[in-house]
């Protein structure tokens, strides 16, 4: 196994980070990386928010579900889907451009979300830890004011980064799903009940199979931060349709 793919199997979630800051140039390095990420017709349809200002991560840290690891990172950065600044230039060269749409933003939580993994790789490279936040997409209307995001672009996904404590560089890592239940040929294979607990039963541990999908449910699929999530994104989808063009003022 090469370097590279030992780092994807050793990479794992980080929350805890110790008390030093991460040198800019290491950090412009990391940006720098996910600047080269596979892009559609390379467009690049993101924008990264480098989040320096305590106040903000403070605010971050209480309107992303609570989490108070966020203000302590050394690194916070936000990728946003940016459906805008290419609408920009097409009106800056004089053309009349069409209003984004549903497409064109799942094209650009793409291209945001690629450039977010070609950044945590190399993170991991360079002995950081880091940990994604999709609690993010929450409170739409909030972090659309927090962070003075024009109409169009929508925060896709957010990265805190920093050197993690010798507690988390030793943590076991979550068990993943065996392949045979991720990947299908030639088509999509329905599992059936038996197939679903088969693939459970490296997670649920001593649990019984009912008893660990009932509380994952109620903690993740179920939870309000869940159903928050599916609001502000459909609230954004809804602007999209509502908002006909935008201040061409800069």
């Amino acid at each position: 196994m090469n370097e590279i793919i030992q780092s994807l199997y050793h990479r794992k979630s980080v929350r805890a980070y110790e008390d030093r800051p991460v040198p800019q140039e290491v950090k412009r390095e990391l940006l720098a990386a996910a600047a080269q990420a596979p892009t559609a017709g390379c467009q690049q349809l993101y924008t990264i928010l480098d989040i320096t200002d305590q106040a903000i991560k403070d605010a971050l840290a209480e309107t992303c579900d609570h989490q108070p690891f966020i203000a302590q990172a050394p690194v916070v950065l936000i990728f946003c889907a940016d459906c805008l600044r290419w609408w920009d230039a097409y009106r800056a060269a004089g053309y009349a451009p069409r209003r984004p749409g549903p497409g064109d933003l799942m094209l650009a939580v793409t291209d945001a979300a690629i450039a977010a993994q070609n950044l945590v790789v190399a993170a991991e490279s360079l002995g950081l830890g880091s940990c994604y936040i999709g609690d993010i997409m929450e409170r739409y209307e909030d972090h659309r004011r927090l962070l003075r995001l024009p109409p169009w672009v929508f925060p896709a996904c957010m990265l805190v980064l920093g050197y993690p404590t010798q507690q988390q560089r030793e943590r076991k890592k979550p068990e993943r799903f065996d392949l045979d239940y991720l990947v299908h040929q030639n088509g999509y294979h329905r599992l059936g009940e038996e197939e679903l607990r088969a693939m459970f039963r490296k997670r649920q541990g001593a649990q019984p199979f009912e008893a660990f999908l009932s509380a994952f449910c109620g903690r993740r699929y179920e939870s309000a931060f869940s159903r928050e999530m599916s609001r502000s994104v459909g609230e954004y989808i809804q602007d999209l349709e509502r908002v006909d063009g935008v201040s061409t003022e800069k």
